[in-house]
């Protein structure tokens, strides 16, 4: 392949960017945006690496979840908290369960901008282009609102800034008291229809944390039941920003993408020829590819080849998004050959974007069932071709919104009216996730 520069994907074609206008205004905040602090810094990517290279080999599970984008009106701190605790929820679970480490890693201080199926938006005879996210233009349909603004890009920089100081807190401070987590999931119980169900594995925790304390070892002494740690990640779609947030790390003299700890390149953008592959086959953090029901075995290796040329363990993850009623045929060959070809990668499984639906309602959703049916799918398919089924990723919110369908409550296409807040692609809420979690631990406990 051709030489690599931070800037060499700008000779390359490149999908799903917005239109702007004012190009000198674009070219001023991308200088401005250079010189800004890093996001994250290459010493905690490289501590992500580590971790997904253990996944890779079969030793430990990704967790990585979070909104499908994260919006500027709700850019808060309880809406970023209370993420934050599902996500350390569903980490305990799934740690017990699988008694392996989890790897956690929120789509979180960064998810700001959307492919979309189209450029445009039509309604009631006017057409508008389509919002992008936050980064990129306004949900509001008008015309001013839906033109790409440049100074969204430092909008997104300052709220993720804001986010990640948030989070590390969070981590740090006390909220991931493991004691104060499996307390949550333990009220969660309280209300759940299928309480019984996942009664067994939150009381084995609280058994254990006790014995622990009995023997001596609690939060005030032993800093890893108080603290966690927690990465984030999002799809690098826009690669001016990312491109202006790379930096040259001064321990390795490597380019590191400081955005975030892992970034990703979406189904619509993944094309061999084009900029994302270039780009991201020269930075040096763990990066991941999403891949559809259309991915052919040789196209795999071929961005294996791009991507991870040197089949360094953590590198590269996989993240299938097929649906419910594909995955079971598709996954199955590509799993086959990258184990044929003795390639090292994390495969995990997006089960949210294959299974979405247009409700009765009118409403855009996703049945529970159906994101279960595929998690189930995917780890059958590993099971039966001796592979490890690494990892889950998952649009989700720690808020009570009706955006999904199903699960234990039984939310309905009338339901979803009642609490339906997403920007995008609809979500799980707290209490779905916290029982995709238990549901989860039964495959990985197998």
């Amino acid at each position: 392949m051709s030489q690599w520069s931070i800037d060499s994907w700008r000779n390359k074609p490149i999908l799903q960017q917005p239109s702007y206008q004012d190009q000198t205004l674009l070219n001023d905040v991308e200088k401005k945006l250079s010189t800004y602090p890093p996001l994250v810094f290459a010493e905690e990517t490289r501590q992500l690496h580590k971790q997904l290279g253990e996944v890779a080999q079969g030793k430990g599970f990704l967790l990585q979840g979070g909104d499908c984008a994260e919006s500027f009106d709700e850019f808060n701190a309880p809406k970023i908290r209370d993420t934050f605790k599902v996500i350390l929820q569903m980490a305990i679970v799934l740690t017990f369960a699988g008694r392996c480490p989890v790897t956690k890693v929120a789509r979180m201080a960064g998810q700001y901008a959307k492919p979309r199926s189209a450029d445009t938006e039509t309604i009631n005879g006017i057409t508008l282009p389509c919002y992008r996210g936050d980064i990129v233009n306004s949900l509001e349909f008008t015309e001013q609102a839906r033109l790409p603004d440049p100074n969204r890009l430092l909008d997104a920089y300052h709220r993720s800034a804001s986010t990640l100081n948030l989070l590390r807190a969070f981590a740090q401070g006390g909220l991931a008291d493991l004691h104060q987590v499996n307390r949550w999931n333990m009220a969660f119980l309280e209300n759940n229809p299928l309480k019984e169900r996942y009664q067994d594995i939150a009381k084995r925790i609280e058994d254990t944390l006790a014995f622990m304390d009995v023997i001596g070892l609690n939060s005030e002494n032993t800093s890893a039941l108080q603290e966690t740690n927690l990465f984030t990640s999002h799809e690098a779609l826009l690669l001016n920003y990312e491109q202006a947030l790379t930096r040259i790390d001064t321990l390795t003299g490597k380019p590191y993408n400081c955005s975030a700890h892992m970034v990703w390149i979406g189904e619509r953008t993944r094309q061999l020829d084009h900029a994302h592959i270039e780009f991201f086959r020269g930075i040096h953090n763990p990066v991941g590819v999403k891949i559809g029901p259309t991915m052919q075995g040789d196209e795999l290796m071929r961005i294996i080849d791009a991507l991870n040329p040197d089949d360094i363990p953590g590198r590269l993850t996989f993240i299938t998004r097929m649906g419910a009623d594909k995955l079971g045929d598709h996954l199955p060959p590509l799993l086959r050959r990258v184990k044929e070809e003795g390639r090292t990668v994390v495969w995990s499984s997006d089960p949210m974007h294959g299974n979405t639906i247009k409700a009765s309602s009118g409403y855009k959703t996703r049945n529970f069932d159906a994101i279960l049916t595929e998690i189930k799918t995917f780890f059958d398919a590993h099971k039966a071709e001796g592979t490890h089924a690494g990892g889950i990723h998952l649009e989700m919110t720690g808020q009570h919104v009706t955006e999904c369908t199903g699960g234990a409550y039984k939310i309905s296409d009338e339901d979803l009216a009642q609490a339906y807040q997403t920007q995008c692609d609809p979500r799980l809420n707290a209490d779905q996730v916290l029982e995709m979690a238990f549901l989860v631990a039964d495959h990985l406990k197998r």
